[in-house]
C-alpha cells in the first residue's frame, strides 16, 4: 500500500514538474509570437518613415529620420530606442518622453543580433523584455535597429497564480487520491486477512465457520474454505475417534500379553535363550503400553475444550525447577550434567499437569538423544510480553529439512534410532503449549545439537 502511494506521489510529482516547465515555455513561445508581430509593425512604421525621408531628400527637404521614428513610436514600449549601424544610441524614449540625454542599460548582445539582420531579446530579473528589431533601407541594408523595453511583471504574475491553482489542485488531488486508495485497500484486504486469519486457524485445527457476505472471487473463496474446514473437522474428529477407540481395545489384551509374559520370564530359569525372549516381549509389552498410554492421553486432550483444560495462574521458572528436578538423576545416570540458569518470576495461565508434561517430555529428549559427558543447559527468561523456556542439548541434533516433521504425530527423525520412542511426545508438546495459545521453537544442526523453547503469553 505504502510503495502504491510513494509511486503515485511519485509519478504525479513528474507531471506537475512537467506541466510547469510546459506553461513555461509555451508561455514564452506566446509572447515572443506578440513581439515579433508587433516588431513587425514598428519595422513597418520605421520604413515608412524611410520612404518618407528618402522622398524629402528627392525635393531639396532635409529630414532626422530617427527624430522622427522616435516621435513616432515613442509610445510603443516602456522604453524606446534607436541605434546606428555602429551601435550607437541615437534616441530615447522613457514612458511616452523623449529623454536627449540618458543613460539606459544596453545590450550590446541584442544589437549585434539585429545588426545581422536578426530579432534579439533579452529578458531581465526585473521581468523587462528588451526586444531588438533590424531596419533597412531600400537596399536591403541594416541601417538602424530599433529597441523596446516591455514590462512583463504580469505575466509573471499570471504565471504564479497558474502555478498556485495547479498546486493546489495537486494536493487536492493527492489528498483524494490517497482517501481513495486507503478505503479501496481497507475493503479488499480486510477479508483477505479475514481468510488468512481462517487459514491460520485450519492449520492449528481450530475449525470456525468462514463468513464472508460477498458474491465476487473472495466470497467464493470464502465459501470453498468453509466447506474444506468442515470436511477437514469431520476426517480429523473420526480420525482421533478412531484412535481413541483402537487404543482402548487394545489396552485390556496388551495388559493380558504384558502378564503372561513377565510371568513366563520369571518361571524361566534353565533356558537363558528362552528367557531373552521372554524378556525382549516383556519389554515391547511396556513399550505399546506408553504408546497407548500416549494416545489415550492425546485423545482426552483432543475431546477437552478450554474450559475443561482447568488453567490457573503459574509462575513458569518455579515449575521448570521442580521438572529439573525430578529428572536431574536420570541424566546424572547418563552422565549428563543440566546447567539450570535462573530466572524471573513469570506468571502465566496454564494447567500445571500438562505443562509439566510438556516440560519433562522435551528434557527427556535432550537426555535421551545426548552422549555421555555433555552439559544439557536450561534458561528461563522473559522477552517482551512472553516468557521463554530454552532447553539445549549437546546431542546428535536434527536434519533442518526435518524440524517443522518432528512436531507431527508418530514422525520420528532418521537418526532417532540411537533412542526408543513413539513420535508423539514432542507434536503432544506443541499441542499443550498451543492450547495455551503459545508456541515451539526449535533450533538445531546435526551433531551440534538442538535447542527447543517454550514460548507462552505472560498473564
Amino acid at each position: 500500500m505504502l510503495n502504491y502511494l510513494f509511486f503515485s506521489v511519485l509519478s504525479f510529482a513528474v507531471i506537475i514538474i512537467s506541466v510547469n516547465k510546459a506553461i513555461d515555455y509555451f508561455s514564452f513561445v506566446t509572447i515572443e509570437k506578440k513581439m515579433m508581430e508587433q516588431a513587425d509593425l514598428y519595422e513597418l512604421s520605421f520604413r515608412e518613415i524611410l520612404a518618407k525621408n528618402d522622398r524629402s531628400t528627392g525635393e531639396g527637404q532635409v529630414s532626422d529620420v530617427p527624430r522622427s521614428a522616435l516621435e513616432r513610436l515613442k509610445a510603443s514600449g516602456k522604453e524606446v530606442r534607436i541605434y546606428d549601424s555602429n551601435q550607437k544610441l541615437l534616441g530615447l524614449a522613457v514612458n511616452g518622453i523623449i529623454i536627449n540625454d540618458g543613460t539606459p542599460l544596453i545590450f550590446k548582445g541584442n544589437i549585434e543580433n539585429a545588426l545581422k539582420g536578426n530579432y534579439a531579446y533579452t529578458v531581465t530579473d526585473n521581468k523587462l523584455l528588451y526586444f531588438a528589431v533590424p531596419i533597412q533601407d531600400k537596399y536591403y541594408q541594416n541601417i538602424y535597429v530599433f529597441e523596446f523595453v516591455e514590462d512583463l511583471s504580469y505575466f509573471y504574475v499570471i504565471m504564479d497564480q497558474i502555478r498556485y491553482i495547479l498546486f493546489a489542485g495537486a494536493v487536492g488531488f493527492l489528498v483524494l487520491i490517497t482517501l481513495v486508495s486507503l478505503f479501496i485497500a481497507r475493503n479488499t484486504t480486510k477479508p483477505i486477512k479475514y481468510l488468512l486469519g481462517a487459514t491460520e486457524k485450519f492449520s492449528k485445527q481450530q475449525f470456525q465457520q468462514v463468513q464472508l457476505n460477498r458474491k465476487d472471487e473472495l466470497g467464493m473463496l470464502a465459501a470453498g474454505l468453509n466447506q474444506m474446514g468442515i470436511q477437514l473437522n469431520d476426517y480429523i474428529q473420526h480420525q482421533k475417534q478412531f484412535v481413541s477407540n483402537v487404543s482402548h481395545e487394545l489396552k485390556t489384551p496388551l495388559a493380558a500379553i504384558r502378564g503372561f509374559s513377565q510371568y513366563l520370564y520369571e518361571g524361566e530359569n534353565e533356558d537363558k535363550d528362552l528367557q531373552k525372549i521372554y524378556f525382549h516381549l516383556v519389554n515391547e509389552s511396556d513399550r505399546l503400553t506408553l504408546l497407548i498410554n500416549e494416545l489415550l492421553m492425546l485423545s482426552r486432550f483432543d475431546k477437552a475444550g478450554p474450559e475443561e483444560i482447568g488453567k490457573e495462574k503459574t509462575d513458569l521458572s518455579e515449575l521448570t525447577d521442580r521438572v529439573v528436578a525430578e529428572l536431574r538423576s536420570k541424566a546424572e545416570n547418563k552422565g549428563i550434567t543440566l546447567e539450570v540458569k535462573p530466572g524471573k518470576k513469570a506468571f502465566v495461565y496454564i494447567n500445571q499437569i500438562l505443562m509439566t508434561h510438556a516440560i519433562a517430555n522435551i528434557l527427556d529428549n535432550a537426555i535421551k538423544y545426548s552422549n555421555a559427558d555433555t552439559r544439557i543447559r536450561i534458561e528461563m527468561f522473559i522477552r517482551q510480553k512472553e516468557a521463554v523456556i530454552q532447553i539445549s542439548d549437546q546431542g546428535i541434533g536434527i536434519n533442518e529439512d526435518e524440524i517443522a516433521l518432528v512436531q507431527e504425530r508418530f514422525y520420528r527423525a532418521k537418526n532417532s534410532n540411537v533412542a526408543k520412542g513413539s513420535g508423539l511426545g514432542l507434536s503432544m508438546c506443541k499441542e499443550i503449549v498451543e492450547k495455551f495459545n503459545g508456541y515451539l521453537a526449535i533450533e538445531s544442526k546435526i551433531d551440534v545439537g538442538t535447542t527447543v523453547s517454550i514460548i507462552l503469553p505472560l498473564s
